[in-house]
């Protein structure tokens, strides 16, 4: 088991070169680990030092070039042996998700699913490792392409997703031959400790993945090492920021995900109750603690009236409750202090004059042990409003309503944020006009919740995302590997000395 006890207390310890790590240095801080959905301690998990991190980038660093070397068969197939194990094994780990990020099994069990999804294309990233070959580019010359791994990559991910987002990582980075050191979100740290066993069992050489828990202090001890080629982040915007500018200062290629206020637009042409059922389902699923939730729905005239009502209709047979209880459809949120700030944006919408449809403070389950919320709409919300600017990361949904569907993109595209956006309508002209005006990096028409399947990439624009390149895909396979074009001449044995040729090379020649 991952999970080590004292006097009957969970212990999460640290993953380093193959093994639980951390446990016998007493000097090391720890957080406490709490089941959102009792409010009860669970137990705690050992934060990593500086020196603990060290640790850990060493022990990668001395596995990376025999992992480099490894063919892509053989990488391909340990991932492929893990893809298994992780099926065979998915419930437990779901379990382990609810038990301290508070999400229903099923929704854990969909997370895994999509994590999965990008271990089966890095399962064939032969494809996309290739190079390119030209023979006689010049006269005798043949010109050929190779991408070759960074070394020591690093993760540093959420915990709204503990396994999910780390799964949009690592099984790129190590396909590629990099070797992989996580930073896990110190509220759910469990998960991260299970993928690590189930790449050792799978076969994974000690020290190509590690784990090192903690907080700010870990992270900035991996920025900061100069041994760690790049840094993947997925988090809110002001620590994404951070990482990225502290990263790239230190020379590191960085991908820095930050926050989201997604808006679904909903035309008048919509089906209503199709869309009042996508904006309860991508707005509450999860308590809304997702970065691609529906946290805006913008209603352009007339619609509103109508649609707030179905909503509001829908919202109260939504069944809140702790996740591993069976019917229930929206757990917890992650911790008291975070259910207070969320419930905090509310009470402000209500006093800038926001009309509260439905009050999820007054929900049944507010009242009972854990960090729970009602699901929560706010109509007539204005873009100058508190829950309108913010990422409120919770079970909130706000209704602006707009008179044209010109109005509608300006509204989005004035948005600091530009992670992903919806439009429901059944015209198609509308809709391809939507998807091209609008200023986002993830689109769904007539999808609630567009996050791109494995073999695209996903990411946003403007202050979602800092840096060039999106997550798996394409694009991560280009963020963990560099490029190198080799210029090669054969002289035939019989030819003589060309002599000597200061002028500039020419491939015309």
């Amino acid at each position: 088991m991952a999970e080590q006890y004292s006097d009957g207390q969970l212990l999460v310890p640290h993953f380093i070169a193959g093994k639980a790590a951390g446990l016998d240095r007493t000097e090391l801080r720890r957080g406490e680990i709490v089941n959102p959905a009792t409010g009860k301690r669970r137990g705690e998990v050992l934060f990593a030092d500086a020196g603990l991190v060290a640790e850990a980038v060493s022990a990668a660093t001395g596995a990376f070039r025999s992992w480099r070397e490894a063919s892509i068969a053989h990488r391909t197939s340990i991932l492929f042996c893990f893809r298994e194990l992780l099926v065979q094994r998915r419930r437990e780990l779901a379990e382990l998700i609810t038990a301290e990020h508070g999400k229903t099994v099923d929704d854990a069990l969909g997370e895994i699913a999509r994590g999965i999804d990008v271990v089966e294309f890095a399962c064939g990233v032969g494809d996309l490792l290739r190079g390119g070959y030209s023979e006689n580019a010049s006269t005798g010359v043949d010109t050929y392409s190779t991408r070759h791994p960074l070394g020591v990559v690093a993760g540093i991910t959420p915990f709204n997703f503990p396994a999910m987002v780390p799964m949009w990582m690592f099984p790129v980075a190590l396909a590629a031959g990099n070797c992989f050191v996580l930073k896990p979100s110190e509220k759910d740290p469990s998960a991260s400790v299970f993928l690590a066993e189930l790449l050792a069992e799978a076969g994974l050489p000690d020290g190509v993945f590690s784990v090192v828990q903690g907080d700010k202090e870990a992270v900035d001890a991996l920025l900061q090492h100069p041994e760690v080629a790049a840094v993947s982040f997925v988090g809110s915007t002001p620590i994404a920021r951070y990482v990225y500018e502290a990263a790239t200062g230190g020379g590191k290629r960085v991908q820095a995900l930050g926050g989201a206020k997604n808006h679904m637009v909903v035309l008048p042409d919509a089906d209503l109750a199709v869309a009042a059922d996508a904006a309860v389902s991508a707005g509450f699923g999860s308590a809304g603690e997702r970065c691609m939730a529906v946290s805006v729905l913008v209603a352009v005239d007339p619609v509103g009236d109508e649609l707030v009502a179905a909503i509001a209709a829908r919202m109260a047979e939504v069944a809140v409750g702790p996740g591993d209880q069976p019917g229930v459809e929206m757990g917890p949120l992650v911790t008291g202090a975070h259910r207070d700030k969320v419930a905090s944006y509310v009470t402000a919408a209500e006093a800038d004059g926001a009309t509260v449809v439905v009050d999820g403070r007054a929900h049944e389950a507010a009242k009972r042990a854990g960090y729970f919320l009602g699901p929560t709409l706010l109509d007539h919300v204005r873009p100058a409003m508190s829950c309108y600017r913010d990422e409120i990361f919770g079970p909130v949904l706000s209704v602006v309503r707009v008179g044209s569907f010109e109005q509608a993109v300006a509204l989005v595209n004035a948005n600091r944020y530009g992670n992903g956006t919806a439009v429901f309508t059944n015209d198609g002209g509308a809709a391809r006009r939507y998807q091209r005006e609008v200023e986002v990096g993830m689109v769904g028409v007539n999808v609630p919740i567009p996050v791109p399947v494995a073999y695209y990439s996903f990411g946003g624009w403007r202050d979602s995302l800092f840096g060039d390149l999106h997550a798996y895909g394409r694009d991560g396979v280009a963020f963990y590997t560099k490029g190198k074009v080799v210029t090669a001449r054969w002289p035939d044995p019989a030819a003589r000395g060309g002599g000597v040729q200061l002028g500039f090379p020419r491939s015309s020649g």
